[in-house]
This record gives C-alpha cells, sequence and structure tokens, in this order.
C-alpha cells in the first residue's frame, strides 16, 4: 500500500482525524501529516484501528491515565504519545 498525501485513502484518514476533542485533535492530525506516511504498514493498519476508537475511549490512553488492553493499540498510542510528548510517555 504506497499512501501519499495526495491519496484518497490519506484524505479519508485526515478527514477522521478530525474528533469532537480539541485534545485528540492536535496529537491525532499532526502525527498524520509529520509521521504516518514513514510508518511500516503494520503500524498504519494500527492507527486505522485506533481512529476507528471513540473519542471518549481515547482520551484517557492519551491524556495518559490508562493504556488500551489491546497491545495493538497500546503500540500507536505509544508512538503518537512519544513523538508529541518524548520524555513523558512509557515505550
Amino acid at each position: 500500500m504506497s499512501e501519499t498525501s495526495d491519496s484518497l485513502s490519506f484524505k479519508r484518514l485526515k478527514w477522521q482525524c478530525r474528533r469532537g476533542m480539541l485534545e485528540l485533535d492536535v496529537l491525532l492530525e499532526p502525527f498524520l501529516d509529520e509521521i504516518y506516511l514513514t510508518l511500516d504498514d503494520e503500524d498504519k493498519a494500527r492507527f486505522h484501528e485506533l481512529i476507528k476508537c471513540e473519542d471518549q475511549e481515547m482520551f484517557p490512553w492519551f491524556m495518559q491515565k490508562e493504556i488500551p488492553e489491546n497491545p495493538d493499540l497500546a503500540r500507536i498510542v505509544t508512538i503518537i504519545v512519544n513523538r508529541v510528548q518524548p520524555e513523558s510517555y512509557g515505550a
């Protein structure tokens, strides 16, 4: 899957990153723009799964109050948080 920032799948994903919570928008949208295309296919798939989650479910993960039970989601949340706040979240 060779996505580019101009591909339809990337544009759809960008639309899905626009959430109802500003706290999630400021994490997900810059991550998508700056990092997503550099991920391997497995981590891209994890990001797609993450985007399917509800805002209320994701919020505590990104505020570092909870860790997702699903190890794939835990991995992509860690990757995102480490890119935004490198010294504050365990790998």
